[in-house]
């Protein structure tokens, strides 16, 4: 009996400081990356407004290139929304655009249902370089409740995301130059 109590006794410690740590940690994180495109701005922006055009250039979607699709509403515009349904790399969920600023701007919501229920502001951004050249941002916010943001010791969205979304831009850039 003694060995029982001792053991849920570590096991209540160990959750106390797990909840303690959790009050000290950051609920917010944001990723973001940037690359430049050798192609004009209105160009770039057009295509990136399209979220179907994701599917050409996106990580995830090469991860699993059987990925389900389904599209309501009017691509590239405010309103559209784009849901997937994949394997376990890629879970299930769905984007929306929420907001257009033209040439300039693209703000989206990702709403995740598997593996976990999840929501995040994603964004694209645009700045002319040159007539010819455009710097491309893609960016992602989001909020991790508590107690759940203690495991941002362990995951560190940046890196975690951070990798993909600089695979995604390289990706873009090929496809937009080429």
């Amino acid at each position: 009996m003694n060995i029982l109590l001792c053991l849920l006794c570590i096991i209540a410690i160990f959750i106390a400081l797990f909840l303690i740590i959790a009050l000290f940690i950051k609920k917010d994180y944001q990723v973001e990356r940037e690359t430049i495109i050798e192609k004009p701005k209105d160009e770039v922006f057009a295509y990136l407004k399209s979220l179907k055009n994701q599917n050409e250039w996106s990580v995830w979607s090469q991860m699993d290139p059987n990925m389900k699709n389904e599209y309501i509403g009017i691509d590239g515009t405010v309103g559209f929304i784009s849901k997937w349904k994949g394997n376990n790399k890629v879970g299930e969920g769905e984007q929306e655009i929420k907001k257009i600023t033209a040439g300039e701007r693209i703000d989206n919501e990702l709403r995740f249902m598997k593996p976990w229920k999840s929501s995040s502001e994603a964004y694209f951004i645009t700045e002319a370089i040159s007539e010819s050249s455009t710097k491309v941002k893609w960016g992602l916010k989001g909020n991790m409740p508590y107690p759940m943001n203690a495991m941002s010791i362990i995951m560190n969205m940046d890196k975690m995301l951070g990798k993909d979304f600089q695979q995604g831009l390289e990706n873009l850039k090929k496809k937009l130059e080429s």
